[in-house]
């Protein structure tokens, strides 16, 4: 999930951009030698596989974040990230571009390794790029092929009425997902086995209440094929 860092994102981001202006763009590389994801404080899980979508996928996204006290609007920030995310069989690979189309953050996921590199400068505001894997996954992945992965955790993830809950092993509610289609309402599981029928229609409200912060997950569009 989004770390703290997420919260000088803003006023950095620009400085940042500026600075590779003048300096020339360059990305730092990270690889992750198991597909391993901490999703909390010292709690790290395994995420599934590419294959377990489904599907293949094509999809053009725009990830926004806000965060703040929702009671002090003024004090709220937000920030948004296009992104390009394509799935196959094989491998998950994940883009984010700036506003004027400079690739600013690159991801894949293959044979259980996570490779992933950022715009020089930008590695402490932006999102870490595993995170915003999993928070796709999380959304987008089947609620079944993610069951033994949190259960090894004591973690659990509930679906019902277009709607997730992620609990922690202390049974606290750590995020809550919405689904709001445009289309006859879905059970996001069922898109996995009738990919015909999808909720990346609609707008996908990620909220983690124990970090204080809202994705929301707006598909510009998308494709889908059977594997």
């Amino acid at each position: 999930m989004l770390s703290k860092a997420i919260k000088p994102f803003s006023t950095a981001l620009c400085a940042g951009l500026l600075l590779n202006a003048l300096t020339g763009c360059s990305s730092q590389p990270m690889q992750q030698k198991a597909n391993l994801i901490e999703i909390a404080p010292k709690v790290s899980v395994t995420i599934p596989t590419p294959e377990d979508l489904g599907y293949r996928l094509t999809a053009s996204q725009l990830i926004g974040a806000q965060w703040g006290e929702p009671a002090e609007q003024k004090k709220q920030q937000q920030q948004q990230l296009p992104v390009q995310l394509e799935v196959d069989q094989n491998k998950v690979a994940l883009a984010g571009f700036s506003s004027w189309g400079a690739r600013i953050l690159t991801l894949s996921y293959q044979d259980q390794i996570i490779e992933a590199s950022v715009l020089t400068g930008l590695e402490t505001t932006l999102p870490k790029p595993e995170q915003v894997l999993f928070n796709l996954m999380i959304t987008l992945w089947p609620i079944e092929s993610w069951q033994p992965h949190l259960a090894q955790i004591g973690w659990q993830l509930t679906e019902s009425n277009q709607q997730r809950q992620l609990f922690d092993n202390k049974g606290n509610l750590v995020a809550d997902i919405h689904y709001q289609s445009n289309e006859t309402p879905v059970a996001p599981a069922q898109t996995a086995r009738d990919p015909s029928r999808s909720y990346l229609d609609g707008t996908i409200t990620f909220s983690n209440h124990q970090l204080g912060y809202t994705i929301t997950i707006k598909t510009l569009n998308h494709t889908q094929q059977p594997l």
